[in-house]
């Protein structure tokens, strides 16, 4: 006998097979590709990714000052009774380091993480060059990121979103733009009345693309935008 199964039931199985299949294209999507698919170009700009660097190595930082100090292609500058660390600065890609005799440095100036790479990996091939002995891989951390954008050119009403918004503060008198805390990314946005946000805190590029998408969605849903 041919078991018959109700309409009504196909249609579930259907749709929640459906429901799985666009949950699994959700979860390999990038927040980047996300936003974009839903029509949401934040036009997010990457101006610095600041990075924490470990070479498991010591350096002598007067070596290498007076080996590269008169290097045409490099910024070099040491002095030790203002900053204990050396500031050595690459032109490609513009990035600076703060090279620290324990074999840390500090990246800063890059517009993307893959930039952050690149230049470690530089640094790493100008301190070789002077006699610095590194044999392990650097530990490279990202520590904040910080973006620009904006919300497809939707201007904001601040006062409103101030109201509405949990750990938020708008204080006009003092800084003209509303900041903004979010938990989860971990992150700071600042909002401005021209729709133009800066975004601070982020660790990963897809983590800004995150709090931006969520700071657009708690604003439509006050109804915090003015266009």
């Amino acid at each position: 006998m041919t078991k018959i199964t109700p309409v009504w039931l196909t249609l579930i199985k259907s749709q929640t097979f459906f429901y799985l299949i666009l949950m699994s294209n959700n979860e390999t999507l990038s927040a980047k590709e996300r936003n974009k698919r839903d029509g949401l170009d934040f036009k997010i700009i990457i101006q610095n990714c600041v990075a924490s660097v470990n070479l498991f190595t010591n350096i002598d930082l007067v070596s290498i000052f007076q080996q590269l100090i008169d290097d045409d292609e490099l910024e070099v500058s040491y002095n030790p009774e203002q900053f204990p660390g050396l500031i050595l600065k690459t032109k490609k890609p513009k990035i600076s380091s703060l090279v620290f005799s324990s074999g840390k440095l500090v990246i800063t100036g890059a517009k993307s993480e893959e930039m952050v790479h690149e230049g470690v990996y530089q640094m790493i091939d100008i301190l070789r060059s002077v006699g610095t002995t590194i044999e392990e891989k650097p530990e490279i951390i990202v520590q904040n990121i910080v973006a620009s954008g904006n919300f497809n050119k939707r201007t904001i009403n601040l006062e409103l979103a101030a109201m509405w918004l949990d750990q938020s503060m708008y204080e006009p008198e003092q800084f003209p733009g509303l900041i903004y805390r979010l938990k989860n990314p971990k992150t700071v946005l600042l909002l401005f009345q021209s729709g133009n946000l800066v975004c601070t805190g982020a660790k990963t590029e897809d983590q800004v693309h995150q709090a931006v998408r969520q700071t657009y969605d708690d604003l439509e849903e006050i109804e915090g935008f003015d266009s």
